[in-house]
């Protein structure tokens, strides 16, 4: 009965381009004449490539826009967005060659510039990374990317003052002002200023600070002699964070001699970590295009950098580039800190790709692993409950309740889970009880109150009480069409049918396509005493019927109609 719904969020490519923006005659793509064979391959190529790209496919448009490319080397337009496509394939050699053939025509590309830096300061060609630094721009994302690019580039060459002035113009970017005062922490740090660089990252972490945050501020706090301030740290993030225990390899080092290694030992990982920063920032604000493009230069600067392999693995799975996630995951499974993580992201990656098994396999062995974790046995509850293998689903959810004891509000969604399955395996006095434990620790909460008032209602039992308690789940979720069909249903058991027939008319606006919901019509309009509108609506619910839905009950209301009530009284 759950319904998944995924929102996607596409980012136009021309903010990343600034410079080599479309122009209306290039939009149109490229000419029918351009192939070379006189016809329309370099066009089908450029239409292929935009196709596959407006599906998300990087590798596929990457391909097509390249043919076409071939057809024609000199169009700005396709060389532009060749380059953007093989950066986000990961395809840095390829993409570092397009940019250079970019900076030789008109415009100031900035990603293309932004890459041609970051290899040269790879390479310590730093005069040349300045120079491509230079032609940063200072508006749209360079508001934040020049800033980061030209301060280190300035640590590089070891002028930390000169390198905290070029920072400078991002402290005035509103809410940037956290970014401003790591990076300005890290040169310092780099320095050995140390007092200066404690005050800095004090700013960065009197708020809830993200896991990268308390990575870099405790190795520093450690290393300097602030052990204390390093364990309160490490131990509020932890009482914060669902993700806590990826301190944990942080305290444990705690008790041995501290490690003299920085995080961010030099200037190319500095603007490693810049671009990390940036890319994250974007991927959280759901621009996952230019945030992949900035994981990858990040990646090119410092392979070993975790959390943007993390990060790739996670803005392409996102896309349903399964077996990209799997690649970028499988890296970190053996490091100390995300290893877990990325193996559960694995397990949520092998199990979109219906490869229940496999990811069966991996959390089992994780729940084994940690058995004092809840995590990883609620997920094997959840793959189990969605390939609808319910009473597999159970015993997992059973073992995480067991390890919890005590259930807090949080974690109702899990006696929900249970209750579904409950549901489904006709256990219903258990599944009643997980609902009412659930409710009790979260009065307010429409699915619950939905899911138990809709099953009383259904079952016919306590009316009164489930319609009270549907009703307030539509006055807390109005626009939900399967909770107003609740509502529409109970009206419909207690014989109000006119006003049953108000309710399920709304559910069917919010919901036109499922067929439990026309079903329900259907039935209350037949009730209603309109007939053909019943079998109207009985029609679209067969049509639309999927493998759970009573197909020849439906037919049966289609071929004789409802039973008159009093007969209906008598079954």
């Amino acid at each position: 009965m759950t319904r998944f719904r995924r929102r996607l969020l596409p980012v136009s490519l021309a903010i990343l381009m600034s410079g080599t923006t479309l122009t209306p005659a290039l939009a149109a793509g490229p000419g029918v004449d351009r192939g070379a064979d006189g016809g329309g391959s370099a066009t089908g190529s450029y239409l292929a490539g935009r196709y596959a790209q407006h599906q998300d496919d990087w590798t596929a448009a990457a391909r097509f826009t390249a043919q076409a490319l071939a057809a024609d080397p000199d169009d700005p337009a396709l060389l532009g967005r060749t380059f953007l496509l093989r950066l986000g394939e990961g395809r840095i050699e390829a993409a570092i060659d397009h940019a250079n053939r970019l900076l030789n025509g008109q415009g100031e590309p900035q990603m293309a510039l932004t890459l041609l830096a970051a290899d040269a300061l790879a390479k310590g060609k730093l005069d040349e990374a300045d120079g491509y630094a230079a032609r940063l721009p200072s508006d749209g994302l360079g508001r934040f990317l020049t800033p980061l690019t030209r301060a280190w580039l300035v640590t590089a060459r070891g002028k930390t003052d000169e390198a905290l002035a070029a920072l400078q113009p991002l402290s005035d970017v509103k809410g940037f002002e956290a970014l401003y005062n790591l990076h300005a922490a890290l040169i310092l740090d780099l320095a050995g200023r140390n007092d200066e660089a404690a005050a800095r990252y004090a700013k960065v972490t009197d708020t809830d600070a993200p896991l990268r945050v308390v990575q870099i501020v405790g190795n520093f706090m450690t290393r300097t002699g602030r052990k204390d301030e390093a364990r309160k740290l490490y131990q509020t993030f932890q009482g914060n964070n669902p993700d806590g225990l990826l301190v944990e390899p942080a305290l444990a080092a705690m008790a041995n001699a501290p490690s003299e290694a920085r995080p961010v030992p030099d200037a190319r990982s500095g603007l490693a970590e810049a671009l990390f920063d940036l890319g994250s920032a974007l991927h959280h604000e759901n621009a996952d295009e230019p945030a992949l493009l900035f994981g990858r230069i990040a990646l090119h600067l410092r392979d070993d950098l975790a959390l943007a392999h993390l990060l790739i693995g996670d803005i392409t799975a996102s896309r349903d580039h399964h077996e990209e996630a799997l690649a970028a995951y499988k890296r970190l499974e053996t490091d100390p800190l995300l290893g877990w993580t990325a193996r559960m992201r694995e397990a949520d990656s092998l199990a979109r790709m219906d490869r229940n098994d496999e990811a069966i396999a991996i959390l089992k062995d994780l729940s084994a692993e940690q058995p004092e974790r809840t995590d990883a046995i609620t997920r094997l509850g959840d793959i189990y409950r969605y390939s609808k293998r319910y009473a597999e689903a159970i015993p997992a959810y059973t073992t995480a309740l067991e390890r919890i004891g005590t259930p807090q509000e949080r974690h109702w969604p899990l006696l929900y889970a249970r209750a579904m399955c409950f549901e489904k395996t006709k256990q219903w006095q258990q599944a009643e009880t997980d609902l009412q434990t659930a409710l009790k620790l979260r009065p307010d909460e429409p699915s619950l109150l939905n899911f138990l008032g809709y099953s009383w209602i259904d079952r016919g039992e306590n009316l009164p009480k489930a319609r009270a308690m549907v009703e307030r789940a539509v006055e807390l979720r109005p626009r939900d069409g399967y909770i107003v069909d609740s509502l529409g249903w109970a009206l419909y058991t207690l014989g109000d049918y006119e006003a049953a027939v108000a309710k399920l008319e709304r559910a069917v606006e919010l919901k036109p396509g499922d067929p439990t919901i026309n079903d329900h019509l259907g039935d209350a309009y037949w009730r209603a005493g309109r007939r053909n509108e019943a079998r109207f609506q009985w029609m679209r619910a067969l049509r639309s019927a999927d493998e759970e839905t009573d197909k020849g009950a439906i037919q049966a209301k289609l071929d004789k109609g409802l039973p008159d009530q009093k007969a209906a009284a008598k079954q």
